[in-house]
């Protein structure tokens, strides 16, 4: 269950206002300048997936290591950490802003041809630079890493998040024009789904406040 909520917050994080506006820009920088994609394009779009994944699993293990020491509190931590993403929902939604998840980092429109290991180099900068605009699930994934009380978990719940990212992006980069009217589609609807966005943090921020949400994914499993 925890692995399949952070694989969806990678996928919500792609059509988040922050990055899918910019899909048109990375597909162009993947293909080195060049309009007319080529089988550079999907090996540089691996590179910058693999980029921000080695980021987003090194901030698992992190995670991990800090919910593992605070295991004795462990009632106080699942209150605390269901707050905040609960906060995070309600940005979504609207009910509060926070300025600092409106920040992005947006690439220079002077693309030129780039290298596996640049393009890998960028996605460690993605990670870093436009991690406060992804913070609401990224920041989500993470706290639900510090729950699990496992640098092993960790780990691999922020991996979980990395491919729920990844994968979209590796898809347009091979795709970007049949993918145009899911794109203009999302775009017309942002509002609506940002709403939902939120209300999904909310419910799961409650869960973990309440400590149901280790309850269920015991039950699950």
């Amino acid at each position: 269950m925890q692995f399949l909520i952070t694989f969806l917050e990678g996928i919500i994080t792609f059509i988040s206002p922050c990055v899918l506006p910019m899909i048109p820009l990375y597909i162009l920088y993947f293909a080195g300048g060049e309009e007319k994609k080529t089988s550079r394009t999907l090996v540089n779009a691996l590179g910058f997936v693999l980029g921000f994944t080695v980021i987003f699993v090194a901030l698992g293990l992190f995670a991990g290591s800090v919910g593992n020491f605070l295991t004795r509190y462990q009632t106080a931590v699942n209150a605390v950490t269901g707050l905040v993403v609960v906060i995070f929902g309600l940005h979504y939604t609207g009910v509060l802003r926070i300025a600092f998840l409106d920040k992005t980092l947006k690439p220079g429109a002077d693309v030129k041809p780039t290298t596996f290991p640049a393009a890998a180099l960028f996605g460690v900068i993605f990670a870093i630079g436009w991690s406060p605009c992804t913070g609401a699930f990224l920041g989500s994934a993470m706290l639900m890493a510090a729950n699990g009380q496992s640098r092993l978990g960790g780990m691999l719940l922020l991996l979980s998040y990395s491919i729920g990212l990844g994968v979209p992006f590796v898809l347009c980069a091979v795709l970007i024009d049949k993918l145009k009217g899911a794109f203009t589609f999302i775009k017309r609807n942002y509002r609506i789904i940002n709403v939902i966005c939120g209300v999904f943090l909310i419910l799961i921020g409650i869960l973990m406040a309440t400590g149901l949400f280790s309850q269920l994914s015991r039950l699950l499993a």
